[in-house]
């Protein structure tokens, strides 16, 4: 997936007003997601995503991860991005539902087995789906 496509879709499956603010709200939730995943994940999904983007994944390589609850996750990403906390499960779902789309299944299962099933919700359909 381009990263064009990748942001348009996100956009619209998210539910942005400009592609300024879905990229400013992929970077905060890599960025995040880079430091809660272990090992080499977050690079291993970084590899098959827009270079665009996928370095907000890059630089922890060989770490441990942060063990952050579901709620905190939110939270760190409402902090970076200046959103609510309130929009950020169904933004995040969006999201992730892209991420499904852009990667090989293997690649989106390591993602799910690297989160704790408190995460699940994460993986559920957003509720706008733009991904045809």
């Amino acid at each position: 997936m381009k990263h064009a496509e990748f942001l348009n879709t996100t956009q619209a499956v998210s539910q942005f007003d400009s592609t300024e603010a879905v990229e400013s709200f992929v970077q905060s939730v890599f960025e995040v997601l880079a430091n809660r995943i272990y090992g080499n994940e977050a690079k291993d999904l970084a590899s098959q995503l827009p270079e665009e983007i996928a370095q907000y994944l890059r630089g922890h390589e060989g770490e441990n991860g942060t063990y952050m609850d579901l709620q905190t996750f939110y939270s760190r990403i409402a902090e970076r991005s200046q959103l609510d906390v309130a929009e950020i499960p169904q933004k995040v779902r969006g999201l992730f539902a892209v991420i499904q789309k852009a990667v090989t299944p293997g690649q989106f299962d390591h993602l799910k087995v690297n989160l704790s099933d408190e995460y699940a919700e994460l993986f559920a359909p957003p509720s706008r789906q733009h991904l045809e």
